[in-house]
Formats: C-alpha cells, structure tokens, sequence
C-alpha cells in the first residue's frame, strides 16, 4: 500500500499559456540540457527547458493562434506555423524573430533540414513549400498534390525526401530532387499525427483509435495498436520499450511496444490530449492539451530526474511519513 502510493506518477505542471496546447517539439540534448517549444492558440509559443518544464521564453510576434512549432537541433533557432498566414523562424537564445515567411493561408506545420538551410511548411492551401533560409525573400519551392489541407510535414531520409499527412487521408512521400510524389499511404478517416524517428527506422501514424507503426524505409507496417478513444497524437520511447498516445478522452496511454500490452493509463488533463512527445533521452514524455497545460510525465516513475526525486520503499517506514503522503498530486513548473 505504502510503495503504491510513493510510485504513483506525478507529472510537472507547465502553465502560463492561455488557450490549448496543439503542437510541441524536443530539441535534441544539447551542451545545456535539451529544450522544449509549445504551439499554443494564445499565438505565443514558448521555450522550455525540457527536464524541468521551466519557462526560458516566449516567441512574441504572431498575431493568430500557432498550430506548429519545432527547434533545430541544437535549439539555436525555432520556426512556428500560425494562423495570421505566415511561418516565422526566431532566435532560440534571444527569442528575436529572425524570418517572417508570408504565405496565403493558415500555416499548420514547419521542419527544419538538418543543417538548418531550409525549411518546409504546409497548411490550408494543400502545398508543401520548401524556403531556402538564407534568402528568404527568394521565392519558395512549390510541391503541390494533395487534395485538402496538409497537417503535418516532415523532412525524410536525410532531408532527400519529404513526408506529408493531410485531410485527404493520405500520408504521401515526395522525391525532393524532383519534386515528384514516390508513394502514397491511404486510410479510413484522416491522419492525427506523424512521428518520424530516422535512428529506429520508424515512422508513427495515428489515425482514428489505431496508432500504426511503419518501416521508415518501405512505410510497410509493422504493427498497430486500437486505443479505446481516438487519438490525437502518439510518441515511441527512443529505445522501442513502449509508446504513449493521447486523445479525445482525457487520458494518456502507455503501451508495451512488444506485446501490445497496455501498461498504464491515466487522466492526464482536462481536456482533450493534442500532442505527447518522448523526451530526447527517453527519461519523460510531454503532453499538451485544450486545458492549455502542459505536462510532464516520467517514463519510469519513482526515478530521480529532473525536478522528481525518488523516495525509496524504507523511507516511507520513517516517522515523516505523513509528508511523503501528502505531496500533492501535482508540481507547479
């Protein structure tokens, strides 16, 4: 009973935006630790530290509510995707916008390439564009083919390739050099959420209640997972141990990635999950949500990292135990 209770999860607490949390990105781990960025409908997103969840900064100058962000890898620079039709890359350390890209809808999804050259956006008006930063007034490159608006769009195979989701309930890969569609996914009702991981060779989709698991190579699945509500988003854990997702009903899920097993689930917010991510390291995973938190939970609860500490089973014996009790079910960050 004792032990249950000092390992029941404790996520971290982020507030300070004030609409719902709809998109959000790790930097990878950096010299300083690694970085967290929320797009939030407020229109400010902002910068993390990612163990922690503490506040650095907010990217101000959009003037509609950002439905993507994302940071290089080093968190040296950040891009945001909004609805006042642009896409904006800012100074990670001192939160200046450096680019205003002006585009002629709502802008839903920004990627960096690896090094940093270009980015690729797409949104409400069904094209992929590819800016070459180091002349941004230049006119962008144009990949056109998808038939409704585009949700999400990734960098793929080494910047060569590109990856697109949209309402047109397909996931499409474009041949970067030719600019030319190579392959076509199609599904049932249309995509949630991508995640690409290039180390494992895996890409994630959710769609629906079904979070689906693809060679990155062959986009053959590999195996889904049915979860009991429809997801809006899911994330897999670095070294392929489990994955979580969150969606319509409130709540996180964890599951084993070998045997399907449902491992944990929990209210998480309150409110519908948008976004979970993995941290770089794998130690936690972030989740944002319409209650316009986010939060941060511990892959393996009880560990001490970041702002937890552990509290072992023979503490708990010790005349302070009341204190041990008592810490509340939530920690403001």
């Amino acid at each position: 009973m004792h032990r249950e209770m000092a390992m029941r999860q404790t996520p971290l607490t982020c507030s300070g935006h004030t609409r719902p949390v709809v998109d959000l990105a790790f930097s990878r781990i950096t010299p300083y630790g690694y970085f967290l960025i929320s797009a939030c409908k407020d229109g400010k997103p902002m910068l993390r530290q990612g163990d922690t969840g503490d506040w650095i900064g907010t990217f101000l100058g959009h003037k509609g509510a950002v439905w993507g962000a994302t940071l290089n890898k080093d968190a040296s620079k950040a891009a945001t995707a909004a609805a006042d039709f642009t896409a904006k890359v800012w100074d990670g350390v001192t939160g200046d916008e450096l680019i205003s890209l002006a585009h002629r809808h709502i802008v839903k999804s920004v990627d960096f390439t690896q090094d940093d050259n270009y980015l690729l956006t797409g949104g409400q008006d069904k094209l992929l564009r590819i800016y070459d930063l180091s002349k941004p007034e230049a006119e962008p490159q144009e990949i056109g083919g998808h038939t409704a608006a585009i949700k999400k769009a990734l960098w793929y195979n080494n910047d060569q390739e590109i990856l697109s989701a949209a309402d047109d309930k397909t996931v499409r890969l474009w041949d970067r050099a030719t600019m030319t569609e190579v392959k076509t996914l199609s599904f049932p009702v249309s995509v949630s959420s991508m995640e690409y991981l290039p180390d494992l060779e895996m890409l994630l989709i959710t769609y629906g209640r079904t979070i689906g698991l693809y060679n990155a190579l062959s986009l053959d699945l590999i195996k889904s997972f049915e979860a009991p509500a429809p997801i809006h988003s899911a994330s897999l854990h670095p070294e392929k141990e489990c994955l979580v997702a969150g969606g319509d009903d409130f709540k996180l899920y964890k599951y084993d990635y070998s045997t399907g097993e449902e491992l944990e689930s929990y209210k998480g917010h309150f409110g519908p999950i948008h976004c979970v991510r993995f941290s770089p390291d794998g130690e936690l995973y972030a989740s944002g949500s319409e209650d316009g938190t986010l939060r941060l939970w511990q892959t393996a609860v009880g560990k001490t990292y970041g702002l937890w500490k552990c509290v072992l089973p023979e503490e708990l014996q010790s005349e302070n135990s009341d204190m041990v009790y008592n810490t509340p079910a939530e920690v403001k960050a």
